[in-house]
């Protein structure tokens, strides 16, 4: 099953560094978070990729043409007509398509003009700024079950500011917390499966959103399914989102590291 990654926006929350990449090759450590979202899905086995890229596509491009010299240890040795050396190279098992969908290209409409490359097959969905533990196994799973078009991950962030605590009679502020999970709704954390029937609601208009029109007319025919996801979500918007990730990857406290080095 292949895996659409949503890779072509602008990053504009996070411009400190997405003036000069897009978003999905900030790195987490020493690699892209678009990475950490592409070894996460291989570890359950997914590894035939589909990258929609837009913005400064070609840094992602660059990215996997030298992938080997990324992730090993070369030796150049200009004494033997200019040979270069790769040592103990890195394989991972992916197939990787990277397909320019436009600069300014809405998502429901890059996931449209990829439709070539999917087929008419199911597949794999997500955005290319998020990390997560959810289940993919059990994920697809509740899919198939459900008969349903879409079914996405449901999450429920805690709020990005503290609450105030309040003594409403004084009007006085006795404390300071974040926001509990159980005072907000569900949102769409991303890691979908989607039918290839999905396509009958997109178009290559480049203003045509999923979240908006094809999302929202599954939702009223019954056909949108929500798997339901209580553990580690997070997105890259701010500086502060990517401290954060950081933190918990240099402190070997990453929920979404499930793989060995």
């Amino acid at each position: 099953m292949r895996v659409v990654i949503l890779a072509g926006g602008l990053g504009t929350r996070i411009s400190e560094e997405s003036h000069l990449k897009p978003k999905p090759m900030i790195a987490i450590g020493d690699q892209p978070i678009l990475w950490h979202i592409m070894k996460y899905y291989s570890e359950f086995g997914f590894n035939d990729f589909i990258i929609c890229c837009g913005y400064k596509g070609y840094v992602i491009k660059e990215y996997f043409a030298d992938y080997y010299l990324h992730r090993s240890d070369v030796t150049f040795d200009f004494a033997a007509e200019n040979r270069m050396t790769v040592h103990s190279n890195v394989a991972e098992p992916w197939r990787v398509t990277i397909v320019d969908t436009g600069l300014n290209t809405q998502t429901g409409a890059r996931i449209k003009r990829v439709q070539k490359y999917i087929g008419d097959e199911p597949f794999m969905l997500t955005y290319g700024d998020g990390v997560s533990n959810v289940d993919l196994n059990a994920l697809l799973a509740q899919h198939r079950q459900s008969g349903k078009v879409v079914t996405l991950t449901g999450i429920q962030p805690g709020g990005r500011f503290g609450v105030l605590d309040l003594d409403e009679g004084s009007n006085t502020v006795i404390g300071f917390r974040e926001k509990a999970k159980e005072d907000g709704g569900w949102i769409n954390g991303g890691f979908m499966v989607a039918q290839p029937e999905l396509f009958r609601y997109l178009s290559t208009d480049e203003s045509c959103i999923l979240e908006r029109m094809p999302l929202e007319t599954l939702a009223k025919e019954g056909r949108l399914g929500i798997y339901k996801h209580n553990q580690f979500w997070q997105c890259m918007d701010t500086q502060r989102d990517k401290g954060h990730l950081e933190s918990l990857w240099y402190t070997k406290a990453a929920p979404w590291k499930i793989w060995t080095d």
